[in-house]
């Protein structure tokens, strides 16, 4: 049996390319906004659900969101030691999702959570929310024997559900997009 994927892969498919045009059009706060908010209501309780015990997700979706809720009243001094600590929760949250190998479902949503937290100071971050959240959801649907069909399908619906998401908090005509590069 072959070993499940950690992410999909695939920047051309029509659902990334969406999400990414859209997510090219917002800043930095509303990004950071949209995965937290998403990977908290949607990834974090399939990893809780497998590691009750472990709150390193937890604390770095809650750390973003606490970095991007203050970020405009925090003097500079202040905001560096902020993001200091946010990339600290960050990197153990990614420590969490390599420590779930065992759970490839927990894993994929962990390191979608990371890559959600983390999104505030790297935007291209984000589009983790869809290459590992998205497979994370299908894991946990099908199983990870499930044929790759199934499991595109309905990742490739749950982009569609994220992109919905985002569309709802964007901001038309956004004055100060965030710098993407994303590098694919």
């Amino acid at each position: 049996m072959p070993k499940p994927r950690k992410m999909l892969n695939d920047f051309n498919a029509p659902y990334i390319k969406s999400l990414m045009g859209l997510i090219e059009t917002q800043s930095a706060e509303t990004i950071s906004k949209w995965c937290a908010a998403y990977a908290k209501e949607n990834l974090l309780p399939l990893y809780e659900e497998a590691f009750p015990e472990d709150p390193r997700p937890r604390i770095a979706l809650d750390a973003s969101q606490t970095y991007t809720a203050e970020t405009t009243t925090k003097e500079k001094a202040t905001k560096a030691a902020a993001i200091k600590s946010l990339k600290s929760a960050v990197k153990e949250c990614n420590n969490a999702a390599r420590e779930a190998e065992s759970n490839p479902a927990a894993q994929a949503a962990a390191r979608a959570c990371g890559g959600a937290a983390g999104c505030i100071y790297t935007p291209t971050l984000s589009i983790g929310l869809a290459f590992y959240g998205a497979l994370a959801l299908a894991y946990h649907t099908h199983g990870t024997t499930a044929p790759w069909e199934t499991l595109e399908s309905h990742a490739a619906n749950e982009c569609t559900k994220m992109e919905s998401a985002l569309n709802k908090i964007a901001i038309q005509n956004e004055p100060n997009p965030a710098k993407i590069n994303w590098n694919c």
